[in-house]
């Protein structure tokens, strides 16, 4: 069993720099892309950031320039760097991620429980 588990949400004000960060544990043999999805109330699950096994980055339009994904492959860690948040950053975050459990199998798509970014003043 893999488990994804994020951290680092919270109330943050316009403007701020909260990080976010989500270990993968349990069976891992190897871990393939990684990314950050969030959902914002009465909408759609998007994807915010993605990184893959070595490093390549893809970013939506709306966070581009002001969100860095990045990961720690020692770790099974991938984290979010929020900069110069606006309310509508407003979401849960969920993280993701292809796991291999062992060698032989296919990969999972893995979900993190999500954790709630607020942006108000």
């Amino acid at each position: 069993q893999v488990q994804l588990v994020e951290s680092g949400g919270g109330l943050v004000q316009p403007g701020g720099s909260p990080r976010l960060s989500c270990a993968a544990s349990g069976s891992i043999f190897s871990i393939s892309a990684m990314g950050w999805y969030r959902q914002a109330p009465g909408k759609q699950r998007e994807l915010a950031a993605l990184i893959t096994s070595v490093g390549s980055t893809n970013y939506a339009d709306s966070v581009q320039g002001r969100f860095t994904i990045s990961r720690d492959n020692a770790k099974n860690t991938v984290y979010l760097q929020m900069d110069r948040l606006k309310p509508e950053d407003t979401a849960v975050y969920y993280c993701n991620a292809g796991v291999r459990p062992s060698l032989g199998t296919w990969y999972l798509a893995v979900w993190g429980q999500g954790t709630l970014v607020t942006v108000s003043s």
